[in-house]
């Protein structure tokens, strides 16, 4: 129960003992003391407590504290809450998303520490933290769980977590980086909030946009028709495979289609005529992720089409050079 009911003495000496120097105080009915061996060391703590009487600030009637302190001892770390808030997305979350939640909050989480004297080294710690802290598997007993608390990790891992923007190789991120890692922050303050961590969203009140980009392609960098014709012919003259990728490489170019969504296309997927424009019909997308990221264990997600429904499809025009080339 908090109280304005406090009254704190002076500092009391007595003799033949190592914390010599005992604070007093009163909160509610109940007393509370505090030894130092240093007077200096009584004094200050004295002060901090007039300090937040003359606040008007109440006091813990079980504690004797300041009901500010308190309120810090019952919080969670930073790092605590972010382990939580990775496991609570992991179950719903695509293989590509949870990578993208532990590499924002492997970002985020050191530039937010107080203090960085005996911090490991970054590449150490970026690895712990993405690899190890924010990354979930199964148990034994079929719950999930940080890969820290199942696996054995190297030592300077298990280092690096017991110690506890911009790209690794300290150069400006991209626009896209900025705002997918600005996203999963803002999300994780929405959920702290949720969760009554915190009282508002601080986030909205820092005046900050991201990076301004240019939207104009530079097609210095395309190719065009011809020399996208002959790199694509190149990659099928490599033998079985290479014809594979040939149609594959068609489809990033002739129908815009993602490298997860061309990857995952059937033979059925295609309206092929003899002559004219054909179709493909996208339904799935199978982007690769790694294998520490899916529920398979496999190196591939597949998922539904990107920002759309997950049984909805995406009927595309295929040129005649692409049916030539499906065909």
């Amino acid at each position: 129960m908090l109280t304005y009911d406090v009254q704190i003495w002076g500092i009391r000496k007595r003799p033949n003992r190592v914390a010599a120097y005992q604070l007093r105080w009163r909160v509610g009915p109940r007393p509370f003391s505090k030894s130092y061996k240093i007077r200096a060391q009584a004094d200050g703590r004295r002060s901090e407590l007039l300090a937040a009487l003359r606040s008007r600030e109440q006091f813990d009637t079980e504690t004797g504290l300041p009901a500010s302190e308190v309120q810090a001892l019952n919080s969670t770390t930073w790092y605590a809450h972010t382990r939580a808030y990775a496991e609570m997305k992991w179950p719903g979350a695509s293989a590509e998303h949870r990578a993208s939640i532990a590499d924002t909050l492997a970002t985020i989480t050191p530039k937010l520490a107080k203090d960085n004297r005996g911090a490991p080294a970054p590449k150490v710690l970026r690895i712990a933290l993405y690899s190890w802290a924010y990354r979930f598997v199964l148990s034994d007993d079929g719950t999930l769980k940080p890969r820290i608390d199942v696996e054995e990790p190297p030592a300077d891992v298990v280092a690096a977590l017991d110690a506890l923007t911009l790209k690794q190789d300290g150069t400006a991120a991209a626009e896209n980086t900025v705002n997918r890692k600005r996203t999963v922050f803002s999300n994780r303050l929405r959920y702290a909030a949720e969760r009554e961590l915190l009282a508002t969203l601080p986030l909205d009140k820092v005046d900050w946009a991201p990076p301004e980009s240019d939207d104009e392609i530079d097609f210095r960098f395309v190719p065009g028709p011809k020399p996208a014709k002959a790199l694509i012919d190149a990659v099928g003259e490599q033998g079985a495979r290479g014809r594979h990728l040939m149609a594959f490489f068609g489809c990033l170019y002739y129908a815009a289609n993602r490298p997860g969504e061309a990857a995952n296309l059937r033979e059925e997927d295609f309206t092929l005529p003899e002559e004219g424009w054909g179709e493909v019909l996208l339904s799935t997308s199978t982007p690769r992720v790694g294998s520490g990221w899916t529920d398979t264990g496999e190196s591939f997600d597949t998922r539904g089409l990107k920002k759309r429904a997950r049984k909805a499809t995406r009927p595309v025009s295929v040129p005649p050079v692409l049916v030539r080339l499906v065909r």
